[in-house]
């Protein structure tokens, strides 16, 4: 019988992810004890949220499915079926990974080199001649 893991109040169910271990020069980076754990994942579940957010509009902001990142000491990590998991509050993460293709606005496009996306941030990069 499997089991699933229903997160209660503001808290949010998150399976690790494995850290890339490849850096950008190529680098191999092998595994370690002293290595820091992994800092991202993928959310699983999400509870309902605190009973005054209701009343003053605040919704959970991530949803299952959204890719997250969160500091080493966030939460407790728990074992369920044999499947290591993070339960940590929604406040505890630093935030959500977005592709920038998905951004409504600028839609992952090239930006001008004085042009800035109000919705995702990027800035165009200056062009040097």
């Amino acid at each position: 019988m499997r089991n699933q893991l229903r997160p209660l109040f503001d808290r949010i169910v998150i399976k690790e992810l494995d850290p890339d271990r490849i850096r950008r020069s190529g680098l191999l980076v092998p595994a370690g004890s002293d290595e820091p754990p992994p800092q991202h994942g993928i959310v699983l579940a999400v509870g309902p949220g605190l009973d005054w957010w209701e009343q003053v509009g605040i919704v959970m902001p991530v949803k299952p499915g959204d890719h997250v990142v969160f500091p080493a000491s966030a939460g407790a990590w728990i074992e369920v079926d044999e499947e290591r998991l993070l339960v940590c509050r929604v406040g505890e993460l630093l935030g959500v990974l977005d592709r920038v293709e998905d951004c409504p606005e600028c839609g992952g496009r090239e930006l001008g080199a004085q042009e800035a996306c109000p919705v995702c941030g990027r800035e165009g990069s200056v062009s040097s001649r």
